[in-house]
């Protein structure tokens, strides 16, 4: 008897529970914030078939940075991981500080473009490269022997690449630090540039407020510029934005719309933005840093809705620590 009235007691606490949580509108289903386990940051969220994918900065002192991983999951709330999709083993000129990677398929093949030595001058070895893959899970090898970009055009410290194809199948690329973003073109096959009409290859499109961790995507015709602002180790770190009727711009910055929530996470920042195929449904992927840490390198991947107004605009992202409910492809 006494089983009996323990089994009745836990299933009317699983019940007002339940009850409770419709009540309150708490969705039983939601991803959570952080995402999955571990100091990741910069991340690259994108969709492949029927998966959605993260490639993020694994953060840790630079001379640690010697790898990436990534994660899949066909619904936001499970996440699997991929350990060392690429290494400075298969990237011979690579040595530390592999950063903030960007993946984008071509027909059968998986292009992963990435940052990587921290280079501060012109004449060190390092910038960013690019590596293949016939999977997105890799294994990913070097592309070219040595960087795509291993110079600072216009002022852009060579990192925090984005590569963006537009309607008419153009890929043009997105990049830079210390507070310089460039726009170049890539060619078919992902080992050069072509040039501009005006004979240029680097054109510098830097907004006001730009920091680093250029994003773009495209609605209702329209091109939605992204950046972060701030340092990446302080709470303030944070992104912003621009539109504009072209790839190239003019963008002139609108605002604010993701920072640090002190009663959540500090230094939300350096994003990405996932697009549900068929539906104006946006989500916004990024790093952020909880409260109990100080450690710069102490960043982890997060997802939040991303709404806009009647006009277009992006309301303002309230991060939080549930995270988004569950949503299969």
């Amino acid at each position: 008897m006494r089983k009996i009235h323990l089994y009745l007691l836990c299933c009317l606490i699983v019940c007002s529970s339940h009850a409770w949580s419709q009540a309150n509108k708490i969705p039983e289903k939601v991803s959570g914030n952080p995402l999955f386990p571990g100091w990741y940051a910069d991340p690259e969220a994108t969709i492949f078939g029927k998966k959605y994918w993260i490639y993020p900065t694994f953060s840790a002192p630079y001379e640690k940075q010697v790898f990436l991983d990534a994660f899949s999951s066909p619904d936001l709330i499970k996440w699997e991981k991929h350990s060392r999709i690429i290494d400075t083993s298969a990237v011979k000129w690579a040595k530390k500080a592999m950063w903030a990677p960007a993946i984008i398929q071509k027909n059968k093949q998986y292009f992963l473009f990435f940052a990587a030595n921290d280079i501060q001058k012109n004449e060190e070895l390092g910038g960013i490269g690019v590596a293949v893959s016939n999977s997105p899970a890799g294994p990913f090898k070097d592309h070219l022997g040595k960087p795509l970009i291993d110079k600072f055009h216009n002022g852009a410290q060579p990192i925090d690449q984005f590569v963006f194809q537009d309607d008419d199948g153009s890929y043009y690329m997105y990049y830079g630090g210390w507070r310089h973003c460039n726009i170049a073109k890539l060619n078919n096959d992902f080992n050069g540039f072509i040039p501009f009409d005006d004979g240029k290859t680097f054109k510098e499109i830097t907004p006001e407020g730009y920091v680093e961790g250029p994003f773009m995507f495209k609605r209702n015709g329209k091109y939605y510029f992204m950046w972060s602002e701030g340092g990446w180790t302080g709470p303030n770190y944070s992104v912003a934005y621009a539109i504009a009727d072209q790839p190239m711009g003019p963008f002139k910055r609108i605002g604010k719309i993701l920072q640090q929530d002190p009663s959540i996470a500090t230094g939300a920042g350096h994003h990405s933005v996932i697009s549900i195929p068929g539906k104006d449904k946006y989500y916004i992927v990024y790093h952020r840093r909880p409260l109990t840490e100080k450690d710069g390198n102490s960043r982890e991947t997060c997802i939040d809705e991303m709404n806009f107004d009647e006009n277009g605009l992006i309301l303002p992202v309230k991060i939080t620590k549930e995270g988004v409910k569950k949503l299969k492809l």
